[in-house]
């Protein structure tokens, strides 16, 4: 059997309604929209979130906090990961673009301390946290910051 020779059930699909398509079909002249009024009408309803003329939901309740527009997200990258490169190889964002392991290094770059470092390394970075920079020190390895 074949992609192309899979066929549905008998009686999963159902055909839809072809609404005002005569009245013979039930669904003729006024196609289920009822007689008059908005909704009857093309174009017809209430916007998202409309709740008939009474305080929205989305205006009702207080707004907290704000997003800064310019906030730079730098790259993240743990150790556990730099386990990639071989032995004494320098580490540098373009070098983590090429293995695939970050996608874009605009904003910088930042070496998080989450797994276990058995090579000696030699890490470029803009930023290292705490706990990555002496996980590097200790396999051996230098931070250094760019």
């Amino acid at each position: 059997m074949k992609l192309h020779e899979l066929k549905a059930v008998p009686g999963s699909r159902k055909a839809p309604k072809r609404k005002g398509r005569g009245t013979a079909t039930g669904q003729g002249k006024t196609a289920g929209r009822g007689m008059n009024g908005q909704n009857s009408r093309s174009g017809g309803g209430v916007r998202l979130g409309f709740e008939g003329g009474q305080m929205p939901l989305y205006r009702r309740i207080p707004k907290r906090g704000f997003t800064n527009i310019w906030r730079k997200e730098p790259a993240i990258i743990n150790i556990g990961d730099l386990n990639a490169f071989e032995e004494g190889s320098e580490v540098t964002a373009e070098a983590l673009k090429e293995k695939g392991l970050i996608k874009k290094a605009d904003n910088g770059l930042k070496v998080l301390g989450d797994g276990k470092l058995d090579k000696k390394l030699v890490i470029k970075a803009n930023k290292f946290s705490k706990s990555a920079a002496e996980a590097i020190e200790k396999a051996g390895g230098k931070a250094e910051v760019i």
